[in-house]
Order: structure tokens, then C-alpha cells, then sequence
């Protein structure tokens, strides 16, 4: 099984692969300043510079990110079939919560706002009720996205439910899909007397950007792998992301009732720091994988996969109940993501073009050598109940 998720969605693009957009030479000479002025830079740092710096990072320009046309697809990307799925599943928990008048939705990473508009496609479709009632906020770091977000919207006639998020917290859900990948990682590798080095990020020879061992830049690093009782081989390389913690708080933070959803690729602790496993950080440009993040600074996408483990302690400690675990497959299966696929074909109106592309996306978003097998991690608050839809499949398998 590739450790490399996107690369099924990817594969018709990579046979007219365009050519590499280079690095930000203005964000390259801001990273060159830092490193000779401070030292060697943690990889951490490196990386949430090449993402998220505001005026030169990767996502925080609005300019890259998911799509047929940018760097990488998502699910909510490959067809609304995702989103519609989605929609049931809050249904669902709306009325578990008892109906509330409003009904709002938090996305982080929100991108293009193909899941909103798949969301409300699919509330419509299903004619629910709570197609009136539901709101929709947006946690993005580049202004530009709510633009495309409300642009999208408008599409499918929901523009008037995006409203500006005041960080108060909602009555609904919070939903994450592909973002926890994303935020900035530690690169370590284990040494023979079993004690953590760190790599840090250097100018190297040649003026370009290397990987140099050193000392941990916090106790936090060696902490973290033994709280969840791992120890690296002497020369095994992994990445730790201590970022997760916070962002996870903060979103359970703006939760007051309801779902938090989150969707991504990674493994509990014990194997995602399998001895085999190695370095599971990955590039993506112009539908492309591979793993040098110091080539195109600033201009292709960084992720690695994320610590399962860690999340559910993060969430749990944040006051959260782990309503379960469990595939995307199964995920969408228990909602009846096949069900919708028939209900399309069956609809005299579908044109044969748009059947057969709603069921190649989701063959895509069930195979587990693609998307399949990502990990959905439900947490509630106040959500009481019998286990939710999107559980039942992985549930009555168990």
C-alpha cells in the first residue's frame, strides 16, 4: 500500500506532467535571512514559512491549493458526491441537537468551497429541512478564500448562508478535510544511544537549503514519542507534529455544541513510527508527488501524515468525546453514498457523461489504494445517541 494518498487522483495529469513552478525567490531570501542572522531553522519553522507565511506561503496567497487545475485534488474536489454524503451525516446530527433554528458549519481549509456548495447541494437534494436553517463560516488564513468560497456558493444559489466567523462558538459542526496534514512538522531521526536528534533546515555548500543533525529544539519532541510508547531505530527518520495540539484545541474551542469532523490520512502512533515506515513528508506540485521540500519554496504544497493518536488525546483533553474511528470507505458507505449514486443514474435528467464521472469519484473515494482507507475521526459535544450513521458501517463490521 503507497504511503503517497493523492497519487490515484493524480495519475492522468502525470501523463502531461507541466513543468516545476520554482521557488518564491522573495520568500527563499527572507528563510536565507533568518537561518544566517538565527542559526539552523527546525523544520517546523521551515515549513510554516514555505505555507503560511502572509505574503509568500503556499496557502496563505489564495492562489495554489486543491483542484483539476492546481496542485492536488481533495475529495469534496473530485465531485459534490462527497459533499452530498457529507450532508447527511449533518442532517443527522442536527437532529440530534433537537432542530435548532441555526445550524452552523466551521470549515477549516475550506479551499475553493467545494465542499459548501456540496453540502448544500446534497441538503437540497435530499429536500431536508435543514437546508433553511443551515449558516456557514470559514477558518482560512488567505482573505482571498472567501471569495471563491461565496463564488461557489453563489453557484448553487447558498451565497446568502456564508457569513463572517467571529470565532464565537456554534451550535453545529466543525469540519477539517486535509488540514491537519498540513500543519508544520518536526523532522527527527532516532540515534543509537535511543535518544531523538532533530534535522534542521540549513543553508548548505551550493546556497540552497539542507538538513542538518542536531540537538532537539525542545524536550516536547522526545516527550511526545514516549508518552505514546515509541522508540525510533537508530537512523530512522520521522516527522512529529507538536502543532496539533493547539489546533485541535482551538477548534474544539469554537465548538459550544455538535460534530467535529476531520478527515485525513495518517495512522496511530505505533505504526506511523513502524521501524519500516520511514519519512512520510511529501511535495505536491501540478498533480505531482515527491519528497524534497526545498525544491519550488513557497509554490507546492508540504504535508505529512498525521498522528492519530495524537489527535484523539488532543481532542479528548480538549473536553471532546471520541464518538469513533473509522475509513472514509466505511464513512461514506454508512451514510449510503451508494444509495445517492443509483438515486443519480436513476434520475432522467443525469446525462450518461455526468453519471459515469460521479461513479469513477466515488470508486476513488471507497478504494483503499487511493483515498479509501484516510482515516474520519468524529468527536462530539452535548451529542448524545446511539452511534452516528457515518459509524454504523464500521460498527456492525466490528
Amino acid at each position: 500500500m503507497t504511503d503517497e494518498p493523492r497519487i490515484a487522483l493524480r495519475r492522468a495529469a502525470d501523463l502531461q506532467p507541466a513543468p516545476e513552478p520554482g521557488d518564491d525567490p522573495a520568500l527563499v531570501a527572507m528563510i536565507r535571512a533568518e537561518i544566517a542572522s538565527s542559526g539552523p531553522m527546525t523544520f517546523a519553522r521551515f515549513m510554516d514559512l514555505a505555507l503560511y507565511q502572509p505574503d509568500h506561503g503556499y496557502y496563505a496567497t489564495g492562489s495554489r491549493g486543491p483542484g483539476r487545475e492546481a496542485d492536488f485534488l481533495t475529495a469534496p474536489e473530485s465531485h459534490p458526491i462527497f459533499g452530498w454524503t457529507v450532508a447527511r451525516q449533518l442532517d443527522e446530527v442536527w437532529e440530534r441537537l433537537g432542530r435548532p433554528a441555526t445550524f452552523t458549519v466551521r470549515e477549516y481549509g475550506a479551499g475553493s468551497g467545494a465542499l459548501a456548495a456540496g453540502i448544500v447541494e446534497g441538503l437540497t437534494r435530499s429536500g431536508s429541512a435543514l437546508r433553511g436553517g443551515i449558516r456557514y463560516r470559514i477558518a482560512e488564513r488567505a482573505a482571498a478564500r472567501e471569495d471563491q468560497v461565496r463564488a461557489r456558493l453563489a453557484a448553487v444559489g447558498a451565497d446568502d448562508i456564508l457569513e463572517p466567523d467571529d470565532g464565537r462558538p456554534i451550535i453545529g459542526a466543525v469540519i477539517a478535510n486535509e488540514v491537519i496534514d498540513a500543519l508544520p512538522v518536526h523532522r527527527v531521526v532516532g540515534a543509537r544511544d535511543g535518544t531523538v536528534r532533530e534535522l534542521l533546515v540549513a543553508i548548505g555548500a551550493d546556497g540552497g537549503f539542507e538538513s542538518i543533525e542536531g540537538d532537539p529544539s525542545t524536550r516536547d519532541l522526545a516527550a511526545r514519542l514516549e508518552a505514546e510508547g515509541v522508540e525510533l531505530a537508530a537512523g530512522q527518520p520521522a516527522e512529529v507534529c507538536l502543532e496539533v495540539d493547539g489546533w485541535v484545541a482551538g477548534a474544539a474551542a469554537g465548538l459550544e455544541r455538535g460534530l467535529v469532523l476531520l478527515v485525513d490520512y495518517g495512522h496511530p502512533a505505533p505504526a506511523l513510527y513502524a521501524p519500516d515506515r520511514g519519512s512520510l513528508l511529501r511535495a505536491y506540485t501540478r498533480h505531482r508527488v515527491h519528497d524534497d521540500p526545498f525544491r519550488n519554496v513557497g509554490r507546492q504544497d508540504l504535508t505529512a501524515h498525521v498522528d492519530l493518536t495524537a489527535v484523539e488525546r488532543a481532542a479528548t483533553a480538549a473536553g471532546l468525546a471520541h464518538l469513533g474511528t473509522t475509513t472514509q470507505a466505511e464513512f461514506l458507505t454508512g451514510l449510503g453514498a451508494g444509495d445517492l449514486l443509483v438515486s443519480l443514474q436513476s434520475d432522467r435528467t443525469t446525462e450518461l457523461g455526468s453519471y459515469l464521472e460521479a461513479r469513477s469519484a466515488l470508486f476513488r473515494l471507497l478504494d483503499p489504494a487511493a483515498t479509501g482507507r484516510f482515516a474520519v475521526m468524529l468527536f462530539g459535544r452535548e451529542l448524545a445517541g446511539p452511534p452516528l450513521r457515518g459509524l454504523e458501517f464500521r460498527m456492525a463490521r466490528a
